[in-house]
């Protein structure tokens, strides 16, 4: 018994020595972190909208398939960009007939318009690692500005891919009629909000 208590005490620190060995040491200071162009990592990034339905709850859906770019120096945030790209069919609602049905044209209409794409025109410090990139929203034919309202979570060389990644996440609303979207309004929402959470590998 107690040979197998050693060997057990021993597996733990090994695996606790291990995990030290891989933990990043994140810089949460702005100033500190790498300037440089980012390309996100799809496996580590999220992006989530949310509506409410019948003014009863808030229904939660996500994109599966979204790609994005950043560009990104401390020493000048003003010219920092952000693009991002979401391909519509990757929808994810947990609900096959229902994605069916917003896949037409009176929804996403997406055999006309696969994709919605932002691309940032300016951004603006607000406080601390906290920023607001202004930005033009196109999805269904129609180009829209909308404000992103993004976080630098901080910084860290990454043993897991050998690449320096930057935390970001990022919150945006935007009304769908704007984008012809108008169907069931205001039985569901017409807001919709949207979520993202994500790591930048360093190119």
């Amino acid at each position: 018994m107690n040979k197998m208590i050693a060997i057990a005490l021993l597996s733990s620190f090994l695996l606790s020595a291990c995990v030290s060995l891989i933990t990043p040491n994140v810089q949460p200071d702005l100033a500190k972190l790498k300037a440089g162009a980012y390309s996100l990592d799809k496996t580590h990034a999220s992006l989530l909208f949310k509506v409410t339905h019948l003014g009863l709850s808030t229904y939660v859906g996500r994109f599966n398939q979204f790609d994005a770019s950043l560009e990104f120096d401390p020493e000048n945030i003003n010219a920092a960009k952000l693009n991002a790209v979401i391909e519509i069919d990757s929808l994810d609602i947990n609900d096959a007939g229902l994605k069916d049905d917003l896949m037409g044209r009176s929804w996403f209409h997406q055999s006309a318009y696969p994709q919605a794409v932002f691309e940032s025109t300016s951004v603006r410090s607000v406080d601390g690692n906290d920023f607001v990139f202004s930005g033009d929203l196109t999805w269904r034919g129609v180009t829209k500005p909308i404000l992103v309202n993004a976080t630098f979570n901080g910084g860290a060389n990454n043993i897991l891919t050998g690449k320096y990644t930057l935390g970001f996440s990022a919150k945006a609303s935007f009304s769908r009629s704007d984008f012809g979207m108008d169907k069931f309004v205001p039985l569901v929402g017409d807001e919709v909000a949207i979520e993202t959470y994500a790591e930048f590998l360093k190119n």
